[in-house]
C-alpha cells in the first residue's frame, strides 16, 4: 500500500507549494502539522541536513521533486527575489516607497516575461511555477493590508491580478488556502518580534 507523508507547517508558502501539488495531483497523503520551534524527531530524521519543511515521505524515504528548466528558473527567481516582499512589512516612510517601487519591479518581470499572455506560469494549467507564485494570490494581500500600501492592482498588473483570480479558484487550491485572518495576526506577531530585533541592533550598534 502507497504511503505518502506530508511534513508542513501552515504559515509557510513552501509548506503550501507541497499541499497544492499533492492537491491538484489527486494524491492522498497524511498531513503532518510541524511546530518550528520544537521540531519532531521525525521531521530531523527525513531532512537531517537542512532541517526544514516541507518534507514529502513515500513509503518511509523522503523524495524530492524536480520541475522542467523554465520552471526551475521562475521558482529560483522569486525564491532570490522574496526578501523586498518581506521587507514590505518592516521598513516605513521612504524606505517603504523603495520597498514598493522593488516589488512592483518584480511583479513587473513576472507578467510580462514570466506570465505573458499565458493562462498560468505553467500554461493552460497550474505547473510547478505556479506553485512557487502561490504566496502572491495566498498572502501578498495580508501583507499590503498590513504595510498600508496597495502593490498589485488590475490597472498596472492586470495578468497577474486575473492569475490570482484564476488559480484561487481551481478547486484543489481553494479548499487548501490559508486563512487570512489567521495569517494577518501571524505576520503582525512577527513583525513586532523583527522590529523590537532591529531597534536592539541598532541599540548595540551606536
Amino acid at each position: 500500500m502507497e504511503e505518502v507523508k506530508l511534513f508542513g507547517a501552515w504559515p509557510s508558502p513552501y509548506g503550501y507549494r507541497a499541499i497544492w501539488a499533492l492537491e491538484l495531483k489527486g494524491v492522498k497523503y497524511e498531513y503532518i502539522e510541524e511546530d518550528l520551534s520544537n521540531k519532531s524527531d521525525l521531521l530531523l530524521q527525513y531532512n537531517p541536513i537542512h532541517k526544514k519543511i516541507p518534507v514529502l515521505v513515500h513509503n518511509g524515504k523522503p523524495i524530492y521533486p524536480h520541475g522542467r528548466t523554465t520552471a526551475r528558473f521562475w521558482i529560483k527567481f522569486i525564491d532570490d527575489k522574496a526578501l523586498p516582499f518581506a521587507m514590505l512589512l518592516m521598513t516605513e516612510g521612504e524606505e517603504l516607497e523603495k520597498e514598493v517601487i522593488e516589488v512592483k519591479e518584480i511583479l513587473k518581470i513576472l507578467e510580462e516575461q514570466g506570465l505573458g499572455e499565458k493562462k498560468f506560469f505553467g500554461g493552460n494549467e497550474i505547473g510547478l511555477a505556479d506553485l512557487a507564485m502561490g504566496f502572491i494570490a495566498s498572502s501578498f494581500r495580508v501583507i499590503e493590508e498590513l504595510a498600508g500600501v496597495r502593490v498589485l492592482n488590475i490597472e498596472e498588473f492586470p495578468g497577474l491580478c486575473n492569475w490570482v483570480k484564476k488559480f484561487k479558484e481551481n478547486p484543489a487550491i481553494k479548499k487548501n488556502l490559508p486563512d487570512p485572518d489567521q495569517m494577518f495576526v501571524y505576520y503582525k506577531q512577527n513583525v513586532r518580534v523583527l522590529a523590537l530585533t532591529r531597534e536592539k541592533s541598532k541599540q548595540i550598534l551606536k
